[in-house]
């Protein structure tokens, strides 16, 4: 069972907010276990600087993004200190003078940038290592020696106990959005009325998804796995996808004569279901690791262009509308196929370990069993 645990994705990331907080506690008794055996002169840095890596940071990419940056920024933020160090009885105001220089320049060049926290350390270090004036060698080394070792023992438990990557995530992220939207739009295709309280929920479910998914990019990147380039594309066709179904949402007929023409489309809602459940199948290929397979879905617009064109209200005016909400329902089905499509190109996203896995978490039931494309 353990190692069934130490290697299930699904497991860690439901459960990623306990064992985070282990992971942080087992760093930090590990360090606190090395300068208390160890005669390490400020180990009390090396303790800030394994929470300080590890931070809010669950998975592995996330944390080795952040430990790069931390061990640059401190490296150099000494280096500069101890360049200040090695000058022999400094005219008066050259020390405050060479720290306001370095503080400037790294702020500068990591100002608006994703090594910004980089540029951070890199004061902080420069800072601790001559900010009170004093020329100490020795100080500048060691802190130097404490940021590696806490840097060291944070990213070593990340990728020991219980690890998670920052890829599974952004799968099951992925999965949870994906069916979110299916039921979105089901329930569009099944209301008689606008939109409720719980449709406006679920759009703001969806949103906040996606803003995590844009979070998980870089320590992606730091992982790897995918490039950037297929990250953008994913989240940019969820988030079209997420504004046609609200377009669809906010559809709503002032005249019956509308309404009528598209209640009269023979296989539209038929095809509309379909749509549904292909979104519902795509998140459950993701989800569980299978190989994207959905069908082909077409909505044919010249099927229905004599309805939904020179149609007239009661009081004489054009109907415009049909078109355009079938053209809707087109641009979504557009959509999904573009995104099965982009899915289907990953080489990583197919997982054997969530395949075998899945049926012990519940996400492969027999019903879905039989089901599965």
């Amino acid at each position: 069972m353990t190692s069934f645990r130490l290697r299930d994705p699904y497991f860690n990331y439901r459960h990623r907010r306990p064992i985070h907080a282990l992971r942080i506690c087992a760093a930090v008794a590990i360090t606190y276990l090395i300068i208390t055996l160890l005669p390490i002169p400020h180990g009390s840095w090396a303790l800030v600087s394994t929470v300080m890596v590890m931070g809010n940071l669950p998975h592995i990419g996330g944390v080795l993004d952040k430990a790069k940056q931390r061990l640059l920024g401190t490296v150099l933020g000494v280096g500069w200190g101890v360049l200040a160090t090695l000058v022999p009885d400094p005219p008066p105001g050259l020390l405050p003078a060479w720290l306001l220089l370095g503080i400037a320049l790294a702020t500068y060049i990591t100002f608006g940038k994703r090594h910004a926290y980089g540029g951070l350390m890199f004061s902080i270090s420069l800072l601790l290592v001559a900010g009170d004036g004093h020329q100490d060698l020795s100080l500048a080394l060691w802190r130097g020696f404490d940021v590696l070792l806490g840097s060291c023992v944070g990213l070593t438990v990340t990728l020991v106990l219980l690890p998670q990557k920052a890829t599974d995530v952004l799968r099951f992220l992925l999965a949870e959005n994906l069916d979110t939207m299916a039921r979105l739009y089901h329930a569009h295709t099944s209301a008689t009325t606008a939109s409720g309280p719980d449709t406006r929920e679920l759009l703001k479910t969806t949103s906040g998804l996606l803003v995590k998914q844009r979070g998980l990019v870089d320590a992606i990147h730091s992982e790897r796995r995918l490039k950037r380039r297929e990250l953008d594309g994913l989240i940019s066709l969820q988030r079209r996808m997420l504004s046609t179904i609200e377009l669809l949402l906010e559809s709503h007929w002032n005249t019956r004569s509308g309404h009528e023409r598209i209640e009269a489309m023979t296989g539209l809602r038929e095809t509309q279901h379909t749509l549904a459940r292909v979104l519902g199948s795509l998140a459950y290929q993701v989800r569980t690791g299978h190989p994207i397979q959905v069908d082909n879905i077409t909505f044919d617009l010249q099927r229905y262009a004599d309805q939904a064109q020179g149609g007239r209200t009661e009081d004489g005016r054009l109907l415009f509308s049909p078109s355009g909400y079938l053209w809707l329902n087109r641009e979504l089905a557009r959509l999904t196929q573009a995104l099965a499509a982009d899915l289907g190109k990953l080489r990583r996203l197919p997982s054997r370990r969530l395949r075998r896995r899945a049926k012990r978490h519940t996400l492969i039931t027999p019903a879905k069993e039989k089901r599965r494309p």
